[in-house]
């Protein structure tokens, strides 16, 4: 059936509509209160001059659409689609990474408790968001202090024949080894933390109460010490949230900064009236952004005012976090400069290939409508026509009254013009290439890779060789913001024959980390073991890693690896939540800068090792070099032509490396090799 005659056929009632181009691909999601009138407006003339949607109407083969009961139903669809198919013509927006959530493992034998940012249906209980990002470690950090339940990589759906290091220094009850601790017992502490995490502190410190009464009847002191100190945990966090949740509402705060088609947005969380943590979004490459016009008569007019346009092709959003305090400029209402555009609606006119109406229309509704938690307020630097739409959906979600508003004056605006202010310098970083400093790159790094603290210093380990042949291993460091060339180790693989990256990386961490076994306190030179291991590889040579470092007890260790060519950041744990971060991101350049430099000096020394070999032969030749000699003179003179120069022009330095028989020896044989030695040539070096 042709386009136009399936248009026809199309009811009249709410729904969400599906381009797709030749290939069968939805290129573009889109809603509407009457399907048919939406959908024929893109063919009207006034329409398809627009470049974008005139691009859109030339691809679409066919459409395809879903039938809904209202219009908040349409709304939700339309965002669900969106996420799921991913259209090139609609907004995109990354919605992982977004909000740091606390997850217990409930459907695992023995749970463990740690930090994530996507919500899963896995049968485990999240708890969050938490503002700012590092608060949620925070509190993971006090479970292990406190209740003992672990956060490692340990597969605890089985028994190890050993404990790690966290439970001989007691932050953890030992689930991994069988009889260490009893199902029962351990489950009474997940029960504990899951209380905690869900503030119903009133029976969580009943039942802590209760269990330290018996464990002082039973004369078991130390677990009723351990008791008392979670009833102190419970009181002291019940304490803060009382005075928090006595302050002002929760409210976020939209702000952005548009110029030269690429666009910075800025949202400040302000949670018990303060700003608590700020996010950064970024598009680049933007193409325009125009609302469609509908003729006079479409009975679609007054859907019109409801629908965004087909949006644009851009990437996906990268989040990049960084604290307030660190970036924010506290100034006076915002200005923008001449070719900027700010988020003042008077200012719309002067940049008419973006409709900022639009684009907050699509953010806000990818945003939340599936978030679990929304704040009571929600303020937008700029209106749009189905704000009050996705408000009552919110509320409808929530069950209870949103405020999605545009603030036109007082402090309200204030905050709004403090957001886009704040969106002009996050502009200004990434998009003119501003360095922003080493606190900001170490936050940001921490928060991709849901560090538990700021790296401080980062070792990366890479694998070189020539179909297996002098396979070497190199070792660079990063610290704190710069490469420390004096730290850097490179390996000669030992026990791996043939091509086998794998075995070659476990090998190479085993040697490296040998000294921390079983929690070792080393002393000297690199004694303290890095905030992130990171391996240049993919999947693999994480996984051959993670295997040495849990032979060694390290099972805490934080590791990731960066995959070539696709530039995908796997951390340990959280493989099948990979980080792809912006390519113009600074957290990634960093990371691509010291993958670089072990790749870099990985490769050097191979070639070193491979140059050595093929030399060799020729050495090999000459009486009374053997393997150590031959050794020697290659490092101490750097090839066979550097040694046959200096043969040849000072034999004296010979006697550095060798005897003054073996030397002669050498010079005997170059002198020969060359061909033509008279007897002159031939005299003796004399010490």
């Amino acid at each position: 059936m042709d386009l136009h005659e399936k248009i026809r056929t199309l009811p009249t009632g709410p729904g969400c509509y599906l381009y797709k181009n030749a290939e069968g691909q939805v290129i573009y999601v889109g809603k509407a209160k009457n399907l048919r009138a939406r959908v024929r407006s893109y063919f009207l003339a006034a329409s398809q001059a627009n470049a974008k949607t005139g691009s859109l109407m030339r691809e679409a083969v066919d459409i395809e659409y879903i039938l809904v009961g209202n219009e908040r139903e349409a709304l939700a669809l339309e965002n669900n689609l969106i996420k799921q198919r991913k259209p090139r013509f609609n907004i995109l927006l990354r919605d992982d990474k977004t909000y740091p959530y606390i997850k217990l493992t409930l459907g695992d034998r023995h749970p463990k408790v740690f930090v994530t940012r996507r919500l899963r249906r896995d049968g485990s209980a999240y708890f969050g968001p938490y503002f700012p990002g590092n608060l949620a470690h925070r509190l993971v950090d006090l479970i292990h202090r406190s209740f003992l339940i672990p956060s490692c990589k340990v597969d605890l759906n089985r028994y190890h024949p050993r404990a790690c290091l966290q439970y001989y220094i007691k932050r953890c009850l030992g689930p991994c080894v069988k009889d260490l601790i009893s199902t029962e017992d351990y489950r009474s502490a997940i029960r504990d933390v899951q209380l905690f995490l869900e503030g119903k502190s009133t029976e969580l410190e009943a039942r802590l109460h209760q269990r330290m009464a018996d464990a002082a009847e039973n004369m078991q002191f130390e677990l009723a010490a351990r008791l008392r100190d979670q009833l102190i945990t419970v009181s002291q966090a019940q304490d803060r949230q009382r005075i928090e949740s006595a302050e002002e509402e929760d409210i976020d705060v939209f702000g952005f900064h548009f110029e030269n088609e690429m666009l910075a947005v800025n949202l400040f969380h302000m949670r018990g009236g303060k700003i608590v943590d700020r996010r950064e979004m970024f598009w680049e490459d933007l193409p325009e952004l125009e609302d469609i016009s509908l003729a006079p008569d479409e009975e679609e007019v007054a859907d019109q005012a409801l629908e965004p346009e087909p949006n644009h092709i851009a990437p996906e959003i990268v989040d990049d976090s960084a604290t307030l305090e660190e970036h924010s400029v506290l100034a006076s209402p915002f200005e923008t400069g001449a070719d900027g555009l700010s988020a003042r609606a008077s200012d719309f006119e002067s940049q008419p290939g973006f409709s900022p109406a639009a684009f907050f229309s699509a953010l806000l509704k990818q945003l939340y409508l599936d978030q679990t938690y929304v704040p009571k307020h929600i303020y937008s630097p700029v209106d749009f026509a189905d704000r009050e739409l996705l408000a009552e959906a919110l509320r409808e979600r929530v069950g209870s009254r949103i405020e999605l508003a545009v603030p036109q004056r007082g402090d309200k605006r204030a905050l709004v013009d403090l957001a886009s202010q704040n969106a002009k310098q996050s502009y200004d970083q990434r998009f003119r290439v501003l360095a922003p400093s080493i606190k900001a790159i170490q936050e940001s790094l921490q928060d991709a890779l849901t560090l538990p603290e700021l790296p401080e210093r980062i070792e990366c380990f890479d694998i070189s060789h020539i179909q297996g042949a002098e396979t070497v291993a190199s070792m660079v460091v990063w610290e704190k913001g710069a490469m420390k060339k004096a730290d850097y180790r490179k390996y000669q693989v030992k026990t791996v024959s043939g091509v086998d990256d794998f075995a070659s990386m476990h090998e190479v961490l085993l040697r490296r980390y040998a000294k921390f076994a079983n929690g070792a306190q080393p002393t000297g030179k690199d004694s303290v073991l890095p905030s992130l291991i990171l391996i240049d590889g993919g999947l693999g040579q994480l996984h051959a890693a993670a295997a040495a470092l849990e032979e060694l007890g390290l099972t805490t260790q934080p590791l990731a690896s960066i995959a070539k060519r696709e530039e995908i950041i796997y951390v340990y744990g959280q493989e099948d939540e990979p980080v792809v971060l912006d390519r113009r991101s600074p957290v990634l350049h960093v990371v691509q800068k010291i993958r670089d430099e072990s790749h870099r000096f990985a490769i050097t020394y191979h070639r070193k090792r491979r140059e050595m070999r093929d030399r060799t032969s020729e050495l090999d030749e000459i009486p009374g070099v053997g393997a150590i000699t031959r050794q020697r003179l290659l490092e101490h003179f750097g090839s066979v032509r550097a040694l046959q120069q200096a043969a040849e022009k000072n034999p004296d330095s010979l006697l550095a490396v060798a005897n003054k028989a073996t030397a002669e020896k050498i010079r005997l044989h170059f002198a020969k090799r060359e061909g033509g030695a008279s007897a002159s040539d031939l005299v003796n070096i004399e010490t």
